[in-house]
Protein backbone atom coordinates (compact mmCIF):
# COMPACT_ATOMS: atom_id res chain seq x y z
CA UNK A 1 0.00 0.00 0.00
CA UNK A 2 3.13 2.57 0.86
CA UNK A 3 4.40 1.49 -2.43
CA UNK A 4 0.87 2.66 -4.03
CA UNK A 5 0.54 5.43 -2.54
CA UNK A 6 4.66 6.98 -3.20
CA UNK A 7 3.82 6.04 -6.79
CA UNK A 8 0.50 7.71 -6.58
CA UNK A 9 2.11 11.02 -5.14
CA UNK A 10 5.19 11.27 -7.89
CA UNK A 11 2.88 11.03 -10.33
CA UNK A 12 1.00 14.10 -9.03
CA UNK A 13 4.34 15.59 -8.64
CA UNK A 14 5.23 14.74 -12.28
CA UNK A 15 1.95 16.19 -13.28
CA UNK A 16 1.54 19.27 -11.31
CA UNK A 17 5.13 20.43 -10.75
CA UNK A 18 4.63 23.05 -13.74
CA UNK A 19 4.58 26.16 -10.87
CA UNK A 20 7.94 24.71 -9.09
CA UNK A 21 9.23 24.58 -13.01
CA UNK A 22 8.65 28.04 -13.68
CA UNK A 23 10.21 29.66 -10.28
CA UNK A 24 12.97 27.21 -10.75
CA UNK A 25 13.84 28.60 -14.32
CA UNK A 26 13.24 32.45 -13.70
CA UNK A 27 16.58 31.79 -11.27
CA UNK A 28 19.50 33.32 -13.86
CA UNK A 29 23.05 31.63 -13.36
CA UNK A 30 21.24 28.97 -11.02
CA UNK A 31 24.07 25.96 -10.50
CA UNK A 32 23.51 22.88 -13.12
CA UNK A 33 22.96 20.83 -9.36
CA UNK A 34 19.54 22.51 -8.97
CA UNK A 35 17.80 20.66 -12.20
CA UNK A 36 18.17 17.89 -10.21
CA UNK A 37 15.32 18.66 -8.69
CA UNK A 38 12.60 18.13 -11.56
CA UNK A 39 13.90 14.42 -11.29
CA UNK A 40 11.85 14.12 -7.85
CA UNK A 41 8.80 13.00 -9.44
CA UNK A 42 10.58 10.33 -11.65
CA UNK A 43 12.42 9.43 -7.88
CA UNK A 44 9.13 8.74 -6.15
CA UNK A 45 7.87 7.00 -9.48
CA UNK A 46 10.58 4.75 -9.46
CA UNK A 47 11.06 4.21 -5.33
CA UNK A 48 6.85 3.70 -5.46
CA UNK A 49 7.05 0.78 -8.22
CA UNK A 50 9.90 -1.12 -6.38
CA UNK A 51 7.93 -1.03 -3.35
CA UNK A 52 4.55 -2.00 -4.96
CA UNK A 53 6.87 -5.29 -6.62
CA UNK A 54 8.57 -5.99 -3.48
CA UNK A 55 4.78 -5.90 -1.20
CA UNK A 56 3.12 -8.21 -4.22
CA UNK A 57 6.68 -10.54 -3.96
CA UNK A 58 6.56 -10.58 -0.36
CA UNK A 59 3.07 -11.07 0.05
CA UNK A 60 2.30 -14.01 -2.95
CA UNK A 61 5.20 -15.67 -2.57
CA UNK A 62 4.63 -16.32 1.26
CA UNK A 63 0.91 -17.27 0.55
CA UNK A 64 1.89 -19.39 -2.20
CA UNK A 65 4.89 -20.57 -1.30
CA UNK A 66 7.23 -19.84 -3.97
CA UNK A 67 11.31 -19.60 -3.81
CA UNK A 68 11.38 -18.14 -6.81
CA UNK A 69 9.73 -15.05 -5.31
CA UNK A 70 10.85 -15.24 -2.17
CA UNK A 71 14.76 -15.11 -3.12
CA UNK A 72 13.82 -11.98 -5.72
CA UNK A 73 12.02 -10.16 -2.64
CA UNK A 74 15.32 -11.15 -0.71
CA UNK A 75 17.75 -9.61 -3.02
CA UNK A 76 15.44 -6.73 -3.54
CA UNK A 77 15.24 -5.92 -0.30
CA UNK A 78 19.27 -6.91 0.07
CA UNK A 79 19.93 -4.17 -3.05
CA UNK A 80 17.54 -1.44 -1.09
CA UNK A 81 19.47 -1.89 1.87
CA UNK A 82 22.61 -1.74 0.37
CA UNK A 83 21.70 1.70 -1.48
CA UNK A 84 20.42 3.31 1.72
CA UNK A 85 23.56 2.63 3.72
CA UNK A 86 25.62 4.24 0.31
CA UNK A 87 23.11 6.91 0.54
CA UNK A 88 24.22 7.60 4.07
CA UNK A 89 27.55 7.32 3.75
CA UNK A 90 27.32 9.49 0.93
CA UNK A 91 25.45 12.59 3.18
CA UNK A 92 27.62 12.26 5.84
CA UNK A 93 30.73 12.64 3.32
CA UNK A 94 29.12 15.43 1.20
CA UNK A 95 27.30 17.57 3.70
CA UNK A 96 29.62 20.70 2.87
CA UNK A 97 29.04 20.27 -0.32
CA UNK A 98 24.87 20.02 0.15
CA UNK A 99 25.13 23.25 2.32
CA UNK A 100 27.26 25.18 0.04
CA UNK A 101 24.72 24.27 -2.81
CA UNK A 102 21.87 25.53 -1.29
CA UNK A 103 23.69 28.64 0.72
CA UNK A 104 24.31 29.37 -3.15
CA UNK A 105 20.68 28.69 -4.55
CA UNK A 106 19.27 31.07 -1.89
CA UNK A 107 21.56 33.56 -3.00
CA UNK A 108 20.66 33.39 -6.63
CA UNK A 109 16.59 32.70 -5.17
CA UNK A 110 16.83 36.28 -3.18
CA UNK A 111 18.53 37.95 -6.57
CA UNK A 112 15.16 36.78 -8.43
CA UNK A 113 12.42 37.77 -5.73
CA UNK A 114 14.07 41.68 -5.29
CA UNK A 115 13.73 41.57 -8.78
CA UNK A 116 10.47 39.83 -9.76
CA UNK A 117 8.36 40.15 -6.69
CA UNK A 118 4.77 42.16 -7.27
CA UNK A 119 4.92 41.30 -10.59
CA UNK A 120 5.33 37.80 -11.62
CA UNK A 121 2.20 36.18 -9.58
CA UNK A 122 3.86 32.68 -9.02
CA UNK A 123 7.00 34.10 -7.03
CA UNK A 124 4.99 36.50 -5.72
CA UNK A 125 2.77 33.87 -4.22
CA UNK A 126 5.56 31.51 -3.60
CA UNK A 127 7.78 33.75 -1.57
CA UNK A 128 4.26 34.95 0.57
CA UNK A 129 3.68 31.10 1.05
CA UNK A 130 6.86 30.19 2.70
CA UNK A 131 7.95 33.64 4.20
CA UNK A 132 4.29 33.21 6.39
CA UNK A 133 5.06 36.50 8.30
CA UNK A 134 8.66 35.96 8.85
CA UNK A 135 11.38 38.24 7.77
CA UNK A 136 14.48 36.06 9.74
CA UNK A 137 14.72 33.74 6.13
CA UNK A 138 14.16 30.11 5.40
CA UNK A 139 17.54 28.98 5.12
CA UNK A 140 18.46 29.20 8.47
CA UNK A 141 14.80 27.94 9.52
CA UNK A 142 15.74 25.08 7.24
CA UNK A 143 19.19 23.93 8.26
CA UNK A 144 17.50 24.31 12.25
CA UNK A 145 14.67 22.28 11.26
CA UNK A 146 17.65 19.18 10.12
CA UNK A 147 19.89 19.77 13.02
CA UNK A 148 16.47 20.07 15.56
CA UNK A 149 15.00 16.48 14.02
CA UNK A 150 18.44 14.62 13.75
CA UNK A 151 17.71 12.28 16.24
CA UNK A 152 14.36 11.32 14.53
CA UNK A 153 15.57 11.13 11.29
CA UNK A 154 18.24 8.46 12.67
CA UNK A 155 15.64 6.68 14.30
CA UNK A 156 13.14 6.28 11.68
CA UNK A 157 16.29 5.34 9.40
CA UNK A 158 17.55 2.83 11.83
CA UNK A 159 14.35 1.52 12.11
CA UNK A 160 13.97 1.26 8.35
CA UNK A 161 16.72 -0.73 8.34
CA UNK A 162 15.57 -2.95 11.31
CA UNK A 163 12.58 -3.61 9.11
CA UNK A 164 14.78 -4.45 6.46
CA UNK A 165 16.80 -7.05 8.29
CA UNK A 166 13.69 -8.86 9.82
CA UNK A 167 11.99 -9.11 6.27
CA UNK A 168 15.39 -10.16 4.62
CA UNK A 169 15.06 -12.85 7.52
CA UNK A 170 12.06 -13.91 7.52
CA UNK A 171 12.46 -14.38 3.64
CA UNK A 172 15.06 -16.77 4.03
CA UNK A 173 13.73 -18.52 6.64
CA UNK A 174 10.48 -19.02 4.96
CA UNK A 175 12.55 -19.94 1.36
CA UNK A 176 14.58 -22.63 3.94
CA UNK A 177 11.46 -24.06 5.22
CA UNK A 178 9.73 -24.66 1.85
CA UNK A 179 12.68 -25.90 0.34
CA UNK A 180 12.64 -28.79 3.35
CA UNK A 181 9.32 -29.40 2.71
CA UNK A 182 9.84 -30.46 -1.07
CA UNK A 183 12.42 -32.69 -0.17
Amino acid sequence: MAGGAILGVGVWVKVDSGSLMGVIGAIEDAPSELNQIFNVGYLLIAVGGVLLLMGFLGCCGAMRESRCMLLIFFVIVLLVFIAEVVGAIMILVFQPLAEELIKQLGEKAVEVIKKDYGQNTDITGLWDATMDGNITGCFPKLVDLIEDNTVIIAAVALGVAALEIAAMAVSMSLYRKIGSKRR
